[in-house]
């Protein structure tokens, strides 16, 4: 397979962004908002050494908002041809005549302030230039790697992708943005023991930048440890007791608290913490931020889908609620400041975490001051109210005695409330790494209800 050509033309995609909002004004919208896209995707599945599926591909498309009368009207087209586009502004401008009018529609107003792509570090030219057969091969050894340990019993195969995007914003208040951004990941899923024992677990990487993505060694080692420290599992009873979360399971709970504190939850009324801005909702442990400029981080970009430049926000500061996380449509609806979170559909992430405090232990520290006690590795289920704050779901972990990983159990369900977990947190760990848009540290929480027999 020959190595794709590398050309952006940047040019053309700025051009016609510009070109249509001003058109959608011609054809009578009082504000319009175009987003054009240009990606590049590959995606390879591999397993037992066989290529399962190969994606490589690469796609335009446009987003077309419109605003008459505030009524609003969307659209949307992967054909890029402009007698194409602008059939659609005409329709949707037709179509947004016919609607309700919202007195919160509209754009937001241009910022002053800029936040230029370049200290970001959102782009890598090392992963345009990676070939097919070395991204193919990064999968495959992955996986036979992993398999070399023979406690693996089975692969659910090998991942390696990559994505190449670039980004045009264009609004009829001014606002002219693009940058560019890339993605790499690298993950492999295992399966361990018998017919009637069998535990399975995974591990992935993913990076902006090549340079810093785990190598494949790294990958399937992290991948057989999580799975085969599973294996002869035992039934506990129900008890409370503490339960510490890995990184993987602070990243689902902080996105469940993400859910609860953006602003369409908020005018919603979908979430126990509205109305509780200024108040305390957790202990003094418990700081966290949402901040789009961390170089490098996969939630970092400059400017929302609003226009509005990207920035840190803190969201809980020792435990008080300092911000809900607005687009403009919210922050209108309910009089506050927009945080710069809109991200095309609503209110999204940038880089959500939970920050350790000075002197933070480390994870085994934590472990070794659990005299009895859960470390949560895998949850599974829904079982999250936002209304209420209440958590259930079934659940995969290791029993501590003394201070120890005793053993790992099995057919349980934890349940607990958000609220109550924010209060009652009794360790955050120093191993805060950026795998994802919405991550976090070990976390120990004082109580929760374990349910086995």
């Amino acid at each position: 397979m020959k190595r794709r050509e590398t050309a952006r033309p940047a040019p053309a995609l700025r051009d016609l962004a510009e070109e249509l909002a001003a058109y959608a004004r011609s054809c009578g919208a009082d504000e319009a908002e175009v987003s054009v896209v240009d990606g590049y995707e590959f995606n390879v599945d591999v397993r037992k050494g066989r290529i399962e599926a190969l994606i490589e591909a690469g796609s335009r498309s446009a987003g077309l908002r419109v605003i008459k009368d505030k009524k609003t009207a969307y659209a949307s087209s992967s054909d890029l041809d402009r007698a194409t586009l602008r059939r659609l502004i005409r329709n949707a401008v037709r179509r947004a005549e016919l609607g309700n009018p919202d007195e919160f529609a509209g754009l937001a107003p241009p910022a002053k302030e800029r936040i230029e792509p370049a200290p970001l570090s959102l782009y890598d030219p090392a992963i345009a230039a990676l070939d097919s057969r070395t991204k193919i091969a990064l999968a495959r050894e992955t996986e036979r790697i992993a398999l070399v340990d023979k406690r693996i019993t089975n692969s659910y195969g090998a991942t390696f992708a990559t994505n190449e995007i670039r980004s045009v914003l264009a609004l009829t208040n001014g606002f002219v943005g693009e940058y560019e951004q890339t993605y790499c990941g690298l993950g492999v899923g295992l399966q361990a023991g018998d017919t009637d024992h069998r535990v399975e677990d995974s591990w992935s990487s993913s990076k902006r930048h090549f340079k810093d993505l785990e190598s494949p060694e790294e990958v399937a080692r992290k991948a057989v440890e999580r799975t085969v420290r599973q294996l002869d599992p035992r039934k506990i009873k129900t008890q409370n007791v503490p339960v510490i979360f890995e990184p993987t399971q602070t990243a689902w709970l902080l996105g469940f608290l993400f859910g609860c504190i953006t602003g369409t939850a908020v005018y919603q009324k979908t979430t126990f913490l509205e109305g509780r801005l200024g108040q305390r909702i957790g202990n003094e442990r418990v700081t966290v931020v949402d901040d789009a400029l961390i170089p490098g981080a996969l939630g970092s970009h400059p400017f929302d889908s609003d226009g509005l430049p990207c920035r840190r926000t803190v969201v809980i500061d020792k435990g008080v609620l300092q911000s809900y996380l607005c687009n403009y449509y919210a922050a209108r609806k309910l009089g506050i400041e927009s945080t710069g979170s809109a991200d095309g559909s609503g209110v999204g992430p940038a880089n959500f975490y939970l920050q350790p405090g000075p002197g933070a232990p480390t994870p085994e520290d934590i472990v070794a001051g659990t005299k009895t006690g859960l470390l949560l590795i895998r949850t599974l289920g829904h079982g999250l109210n936002s209304v209420t704050g209440d958590i259930s779901r079934g659940a995969f972990g290791l029993w501590i005695e003394d201070g120890r990983i005793a053993y790992p159990v099995t057919e349980i369900t934890i349940a607990g409330n958000l609220g109550r977990i924010l209060e009652t947190i009794e360790a955050v760990g120093r191993d805060l790494e950026f795998l994802g848009p919405i991550t976090g540290p070990t976390v120990k929480v004082a109580e929760m209800t374990v349910a086995g027999q």
